[in-house]
């Protein structure tokens, strides 16, 4: 795609090119109504003067753009993003780049994010994390040829560089455990409902469990938030068949689920065995020590962010399998309690 011109502005504004100059650059010469209509036309397809001279002169902005349609206040308190990012920034500042960062509400808004950076020229290339199923803005990307690696997979990044991690293959470590303990009533909180990989780890939950013959296997929806995760926990908690064992999608919300066990007199790991995943410090600072599956997570963020710096410079870039998830075995799971006779 052609990027932004003050030709494209002064077109779409019906205006002269000199009263969008006026305009962008707080010069008189144009009535406050007619600025601010420019205004927003070159916010809308992505102008800005300084960085249109930037584009001319063929500079590169050494800068990566990764955008989150998360709240704020989860990335807080989400460790597996901080790692991410730490593995990221400690790659692209040993080349000299710089990472952007920006929170977005929706879908919509981190689109037109990628054309504000894509017109302004902000950024050399971007990062895209929380893959969806027909992901919208993998076409967007694609359209405005502006270099990305999908963090997530495998599948659904269309022509886009991907580096993914097998979520299935490290679930059924996780089930074949809690079986091998002797659980049969296994249940699982999951993560935001359309989320490529929350829909890979329902789906690979469910056909494990059927496989291995367990039969009474049930998967919840959750956020993330250990607000949500504790919500979750107590209603599975208080079903007339409780589970012996839960399965968190991550790890704040697998800690909330020990605090809500906890609350409610139910003995861990005696009476509940739990999972985490990402096994982060917060695994280990609890009591009893959480089991869970881990991965070098700032190495998948390091990953991620070379594949990037070869696409910005060109070079062909594929499909690209990290290491899958292990399970640490911690004070967390045990038996399950066995029932007394009579």
């Amino acid at each position: 795609m052609k990027r932004p011109t003050i030709a494209d502005v002064a077109r779409r504004a019906g205006v002269s090119k000199g009263a969008v100059s006026y305009a962008l650059n707080g010069q008189p010469g144009v009535s406050e109504a007619t600025r601010r209509r420019i205004q927003a036309i070159a916010r809308e397809i992505g102008f800005n003067p300084s960085s249109a001279a930037r584009a001319l002169s063929g500079a590169s902005a050494n800068a990566v753009g990764l955008t989150l349609c998360r709240p704020a206040r989860v990335l807080g308190i989400e460790p597996f993003f901080m790692e991410l990012i730490s593995g990221v920034e400690a790659t692209l500042s040993d080349r000299g780049y710089a990472l952007t960062l920006q929170v977005v509400a929706d879908p919509d808004a981190e689109i037109a994010v990628y054309r504000r950076w894509w017109g302004e020229r902000r950024v050399d290339g971007v990062l895209v994390c929380d893959l969806r199923i027909d992901d919208r803005r993998v076409p967007v990307l694609e359209e405005l040829g502006l270099p990305a690696v999908v963090i997530g997979g495998p599948g659904h990044s269309g022509g886009l560089a991907n580096v993914w991690s097998d979520d299935a293959a490290a679930l059924e470590e996780a089930v074949r455990y809690l079986i091998a303990l002797g659980h049969r009533r296994i249940a699982r909180v999951g993560g935001l409902a359309g989320l490529l990989h929350t829909e890979i780890r329902s789906a690979a939950f469910t056909v494990i469990c059927e496989r291995l013959g367990v039969a009474d296997a049930v998967s919840v929806p959750s956020d993330y938030t250990g607000e949500e995760g504790a919500r979750a926990t107590r209603r599975l908690l208080s079903s007339a068949d409780r589970p012996t064992a839960v399965i968190y999608d991550n790890d704040v919300m697998a800690v909330a689920g020990l605090s809500v066990a906890q609350e409610m007199g139910i003995v861990v790991p005696t009476d509940l065995s739990i999972v985490a995943w990402d096994d982060s410090p917060l695994c280990r600072l609890v009591h009893p020590p959480l089991t869970a599956l881990g991965r070098d997570i700032p190495a998948y963020g390091a990953h991620a962010a070379r594949r990037l710096l070869a696409a910005i410079a060109g070079e062909p870039v594929g499909p690209y399998q990290d290491e899958t998830a292990r399970l640490s075995p911690r004070g967390s799971t045990a038996p399950p309690r066995r029932p007394h006779p009579g």
